[in-house]
């Protein structure tokens, strides 16, 4: 298996070179120029693994240059003894015939740890698979959850420096102060004034910039990132999916080869990406329902089969979501269309006029795939939110509630009564100040004391790693321009040599 760029079919490199290289010199994303096929006996056997082994078996098809049993080194590291649930990923029951996957158990409480645990053990091994000696400095924008998921991964890490970039008041007050209060000497954090998609571009210019990349290395430094850009991101998250369906057949909720429909809070893409490769690979899987809050660009698209960003941008209750240019369907339309050129001209189009238009026939190819879009706004997200509590005693965060409420919007248009296992990104505790007024509580208070309250009435403990955000000391409080990321990243890196 070999990859190639989403914008260059003749590019081709290794897994371990696109790993360390985060993204391809064009700006395009790397991707497998062929997939693995699992059988169903294979898939079977899943149902008597733990997490590490299912993760080992799943990457290892993807990852082709890593052996086995280095990676199940690097599982076992990652999942065990830092998630706070035994399972790493437990598959909760819901009501007949829907599950969570709640992916949150992970250090920084979001289900970005379920990759970031593992890249910082992915991208050493990849540099030295690549003779590379060179420091790697990992650039990530995020626009929650990815910052602090890396930001913790990569503390220490020998030979790594990261710097990560977030909207100024984009994200919630938890997910700032889980930033801005991280340790280590190798790590750097920076506001920018304006919205992820300023800040994911500003990162992508960066890394496209060939002076950057000069002066770096001049010092003994490349590039990469941690972002879903990464396929080393991208890559642990397709294990996951393996993991929920064989749960389903340990519980005997389903037997082999039945297939679920999986519904997926989307803003970048890369999480409902990992499904679809899943299923294309193998796994039993019918729908692959996109949930978007009111920043609905992914839905018109898969409607349309037009992405048009020209359209106001909205700051939610579910702020992981609030993406405009959800960079990992490049790689989707190059898996379709397999013509890196078009994937080229329509992201040009993007780049220049903030609109590109693929067509209604690609729409109805990516409908043949599984693929459809719901949305709804906080206030609905936040109906669901109160209907599971009170109907169902399950508490769920607002980016989980608007999975919740997009299912409820294709069952009523369907009647589909498929399993389905919606895919729970964060815990509820992160976003203490929406799930109050969520739950029809009307409560005035700091955001550590409106995390009390929660606590209070869900009768649930807060995970320790939020409750000591209270007492942590900031660190990084710098609030920069987009034209001044550059800039920012190369004098932090010169008082860093």
């Amino acid at each position: 298996m070999e990859f190639c760029s989403t914008r260059n079919n003749e590019l081709r490199v290794t897994a371990a070179q696109a790993i360390l290289q985060g993204l391809a010199p064009d700006g395009g994303l790397f991707v497998p120029t062929e997939l693995p096929s699992f059988s169903e006996e294979q898939i079977m056997t899943m149902a008597a693994m733990s997490y590490p082994r299912v993760a080992e078996t799943v990457m290892a098809a993807f990852l082709p240059g890593f052996s086995k049993e280095e990676l199940r080194g690097f599982c076992k590291e990652a999942y065990t003894g830092r998630f706070d649930d035994p399972q790493v990923a437990p598959l909760r029951n819901v009501r007949p015939g829907l599950w969570s996957l709640e992916l949150w158990h992970g250090p920084t409480c979001a289900f970005k740890d379920m990759a970031l645990q593992m890249l910082p053990r992915l991208l050493p091994a990849a540099a030295k698979k690549c003779g590379e000696d060179k420091q790697v400095v990992i650039l990530t924008a995020t626009s929650g959850d990815t910052g602090k998921a890396a930001l913790e991964g990569f503390a220490g890490v020998e030979g790594t420096k990261i710097c990560v970039f977030y909207p100024k008041g984009g994200v919630s007050e938890m997910q700032r102060l889980q930033m801005v209060t991280q340790q280590g000497d190798n790590v750097q954090v920076f506001a920018v004034e304006g919205n992820f998609d300023d800040t994911q571009s500003g990162v992508k210019a960066i890394f496209t910039n060939e002076a950057v990349r000069t002066a770096l290395a001049e010092k003994g430094m490349l590039l990469s990132s941690a972002n879903s850009i990464n396929w080393g991101r991208l890559a642990p998250q397709i294990a996951y999916y393996f993991w929920a369906y064989a749960q389903l057949l340990k519980s005997e909720s389903l037997e082999m080869g039945d297939k679920v429909n999986f519904v997926v809070p989307t803003g970048n893409f890369g999480n409902i990406l990992a499904g679809w490769l899943a299923k294309k690979s193998g796994l039993p899987v019918d729908k692959l329902i996109c949930a978007s809050n009111q920043n609905n660009v992914l839905t018109q698209f898969l409607q349309t089969g037009t992405y048009d960003k020209n359209r106001p941008f909205h700051l939610t209750a579910s702020p992981s979501m609030d993406i405009l240019i959800s960079s990992n369907l490049e790689r989707l339309l190059w898996f379709v269309t397999e013509n890196g050129e078009q994937v080229k001209h329509w992201m040009q189009k993007l780049n220049s006029k903030g609109v590109y238009r693929a067509g209604a026939e690609l729409a109805d190819r990516l409908r043949d795939e599984g693929f459809m879009g719901f949305w709804c706004d906080d206030k609905r997200a936040f109906d669901t939110i109160q209907d599971l509590w009170f109907g169902r005693g399950y508490l769920c965060d607002p980016h989980t509630g608007v999975a919740m409420n997009a299912y409820n919007q294709y069952t009523a248009l369907t009647g589909d009564k498929t399993p389905t296992i919606a895919v729970s990104t964060a815990s509820p505790f992160k976003f203490a100040k929406s799930m109050l007024p969520a739950m029809g509580l009307d409560f005035d208070g700091d955001d550590f004391q409106r995390l009390e309250a929660l606590e209070i009435v869900s009768c649930r403990t807060a995970p320790p790693s939020i409750k000591t955000l209270r007492d942590a000391p900031v660190r990084f409080d710098k609030a920069i321009s987009k034209s001044k990321m550059k800039e920012s990243v190369l004098r932090w890196l010169e008082a860093q040599a």
